[in-house]
């Protein structure tokens, strides 16, 4: 028996110099070495009850996977997460782990968590790149099942159908699949070639992925069906649609929204010299908004050579949604947190470009409906921030081009499909959706858990509709 390492701390993650990194856009964390992983894992106490396991979307068996990497049987550690995730060295990456699995462990109450999204990101990267064997392709059950969107939902229950025997075609608008993974987060938080890495995985488990395909113009939900044979359709289109504060100036040259300015720097690699998607060179940059994106947006910028980079936020920095360790590693960089702030004017010059914005301080009052304490404008605070950039970070909802063209879909007042519960069905018989269709823009792992709930719905449905 293993005696655990009763070390308060988790093992250190090697990262790259911050004022290195915050020039290029190679992964900032390094991973853990192989001594590493062995010696975190065995911080673990493999608990009786495994509160872990509980707040993972996914329900991968967290002390059994960590049990293994425990013993240095990483290939076996690799099978138990592969049980329940189709993405592991995505989610081992992006994860919050600190509000799911990690915010349950009990070494957390006296110290510091078990490094469980650490320890997956190991096992998934000590797979790719010691194993090669490719997976055995299920026995066809005769059935089709039609995926709108490539992102972590639909390639999750894509994954999960392909296992059970399905014949799966995913539809996917751009020209690569990935969704989010691909154009959203940057390289230098998760590698785009380990999602592609993934991707072929499912290819090999036999499903098929048609890139260019934009569903509700090229065909619509009701052809899937009635023309080419599919028998349930997955609406896993995300939430791309970008939100704007509607204050004056926001139609000037040098306002982006996030979803634009990330998109044109992760999936165009606007970086690189011979990019075809070429991105401004800003001199000073506001990124307006507290969440994730924010971060990414931000620190995208600083990399592309801004001198100054401002996260504009109207609370204060206990209240950022964004993941404290992506805060951390802001700020390491050099992004300054420009909080209980919020613009009310983009100024512009004769030419349309950006200037300036005006800005007011704010301080918190009483709580709001979503129980957070609600910005308050301090009379007279009004000032100017000088940048010629501006990035909209506010949410994004989804695109109506679906529901538009699909006749009894329902959708609430924000555009998000209306599904009766966890198992994912619309007002549509056999048409299924989850992710940030239905919830808006939420995590990667709440629309993976979306999409692992879907495929077994969808299944039992078809299978008892044979019956």
């Amino acid at each position: 028996m293993i005696m655990p390492n009763m070390d308060p701390k988790k093992c250190p993650m090697p990262s790259q110099d911050p004022n290195v990194r915050n020039k290029n856009f190679k992964e900032v964390a390094l991973g853990y070495t192989a001594e590493m992983a062995v010696n975190e894992a065995q911080r673990c106490l493999q608990c009786k009850n495994h509160p872990c396991r509980s707040g993972c979307p996914v329900d991968i068996d967290i002390p059994g996977f960590i049990a293994h990497v425990a013993k240095g049987e990483f290939e076996e550690a690799y099978k138990v997460i592969a049980q329940s995730s189709a993405l592991p060295a995505v989610c081992g990456r992006v994860c919050p782990q600190e509000n799911q699995c990690e915010g349950k462990c009990v070494r957390g109450i006296k110290g510091e968590p078990v490094g469980i999204g650490r320890l997956e990101r190991f096992v998934a990267d000590w797979y790719r790149e010691n194993v090669h064997t490719k997976p055995e392709k299920p026995t066809p059950n005769g059935h089709k099942v039609a995926v709108i969107g490539a992102g972590p939902s639909g390639l999750t229950v894509a994954g999960d159908l392909a296992k059970m025997g399905y014949q799966v075609t995913v539809y996917e608008a751009l020209h690569v699949a990935g969704g989010v993974l691909m154009y959203g987060i940057p390289e230098f938080r998760l590698p785009k070639d380990i999602v592609q890495h993934e991707v072929e995985g499912l290819k090999e488990l036999g499903v098929d992925i048609e890139c260019n395909m934009v569903i509700g113009k090229v065909l619509t939900i009701d052809e899937l069906m009635n023309d080419y044979g599919f028998e349930a359709v997955y609406i896993a289109s995300g939430a791309g649609l970008p939100r704007f504060m509607g204050i004056p100036g926001e139609s000037l040259n040098g306002v982006y929204s996030a979803n634009e300015y990330l998109t044109r720097v992760n999936l165009m690699k606007a970086y690189l010299p011979e990019s075809h998607t070429p991105i401004m060179k800003s001199r000073a940059v506001a990124v307006v908004g507290g969440g994730n994106v924010a971060m990414d947006a931000a620190r995208c910028a600083k990399r592309l050579g801004a001198e100054t980079v401002y996260i504009v936020y109207r609370r204060g920095m206990a209240e950022l949604p964004a993941r404290k360790e992506e805060v951390e590693h802001a700020e390491e960089e050099g992004i300054i947190f420009k909080t209980l702030t919020n613009p009310v004017e983009v100024l512009g010059d004769e030419n349309g470009w950006v200037k300036g914005m005006t800005c007011v301080e704010m301080e918190l009052g009483e709580p709001d409906e979503s129980g957070r304490r609600r910005p308050i404008v301090k009379e007279g605070s009004e000032f100017e921030l000088d940048v010629d950039t501006m990035i909209m970070a506010l949410g994004t909802s989804p695109n109506p081009l679906i529901r538009s063209t699909t006749p009894g879909l329902d959708a609430d007042r924000h555009g998000c499909l209306i599904t009766n519960g966890p198992d994912g069905l619309t007002s549509r018989p056999f048409v299924y959706a989850g992710g940030d269709a239905v919830t808006g823009a939420a995590t990667v792992i709440l629309a993976m858990g979306a999409g692992k709930e879907a495929a077994k719905a969808i299944d039992k449905a078809i299978k008892e509709k044979e019956q």
